[in-house]
């Protein structure tokens, strides 16, 4: 829209203060915007729209971005195989990828290191669960998902056999609950996996919403149909800091990142290791229900992501 308005470039104002700058995509397809975008400081951007508000401003914009060609980046995979029910998969998974401000120590390497330590765990203790549990670490998340929409697509023979899809993206805050991303079913299941932790280190009980989400490594799941869940954190002290400059070690809160995986041990071992699956696989109409019961379709329309649904380039495909 901004382009048909005959806007020359964009200039977003920092969420952050005292000069603290960050990223955020410009689109959520992958695609690179059709405008210059630069972020401008809070105060400095504060100050443009006062002098707005009083005169004509004019603004000399000079970027040295570089688009290359393309390349190939790898998601990281590993497995514990099951035992009875090996071939059905509970997954695990984090984004790898970061934005180059900081060092992307919250968003999302304190979650990389969980699912990194959930592995070695279970392989230390010689543990042997009755499902396959698998341990992604999705890559290109930041530009679109990318990471985890590659996954699907050449997983896609093996998406029956997923019966549950984890992930955690919001720093090292609290774990409050999780998202069942409008799978109300998977409640009980759910609530029974993490029995063992509620209460756990003054946890007050793990709530969970069946709000549906769109922006993490979740979405190209719940659009193929996979049952799939993503963790609800405080959002102290990953707001302040994800995708800028600030988003070093010394931001993680360690204790809250142990308790973090405790729970996630607790829930991919429980859904692992229950007799039933904890739901089935949606099909197509079902899935689509689901995207207009919860808005989720408005999200996608205004993030161009709706087309490739339509196409059958994303999602189930019956």
């Amino acid at each position: 829209q901004a382009q048909k308005a005959g806007v020359a470039a964009v200039l977003m104002q920092s969420t952050r203060p005292r000069g603290l700058l960050y990223r955020h995509p410009m689109s959520f397809n992958g695609t690179i915007a059709p405008l210059p975008v630069a972020i401008v400081s809070r105060e400095n951007a504060a100050r443009l729209a006062r002098l707005a508000d009083q005169a004509e401003v004019r603004v000399r914009l000079k970027l040295s971005n570089q688009t290359g060609g393309a390349f190939e980046a790898r998601n990281v995979v590993a497995e514990i195989r099951g035992s009875d029910k090996a071939d059905e998969i509970v997954l695990i998974g984090a984004h790898l990828d970061s934005w180059d401000l900081g060092t992307g120590a919250d968003d999302n390497g304190v979650n990389v290191a969980l699912v990194i330590d959930l592995a070695r765990s279970i392989k230390a203790l010689g543990l042997k669960p009755h499902r396959t549990i698998r341990f992604v670490l999705f890559t290109g998340e930041e530009q679109g998902m990318l990471g985890s929409a590659a996954y699907v697509r050449s997983h896609a023979d093996e998406m029956d056999r997923h019966v549950a899809m984890i992930t955690f993206d919001t720093g090292s805050g609290k774990t409050l609950g999780f998202d069942l991303d409008g799978r109300p079913e998977l409640r009980r299941p759910v609530q029974e996996a993490l029995r063992a932790v509620n209460g756990l280190a003054g946890q007050s009980g793990l709530e969970l919403s069946e709000e549906a989400l769109d922006g993490t490594d979740n979405f190209d799941f719940l659009l193929s149909g996979v049952p799939n869940l993503v963790a609800s954190q405080e959002w102290a002290p990953y707001l302040p800091n994800y995708h800028a400059e600030s988003d070093t070690f010394g931001m993680v809160d360690q204790r809250n990142a142990k308790l973090n995986a405790a729970i996630a041990a607790a829930l991919v071992w429980g859904l692992a290791n229950r007799d039933a699956r904890p739901a089935p696989r949606q099909t197509r109409s079902e899935v689509e229900k689901l995207l207009k019961q919860t808005g989720l379709d408005q999200q996608m329309k205004g993030m161009s992501q709706w087309d490739d649904w339509e196409s059958g380039k994303r999602g189930v495909s019956k």
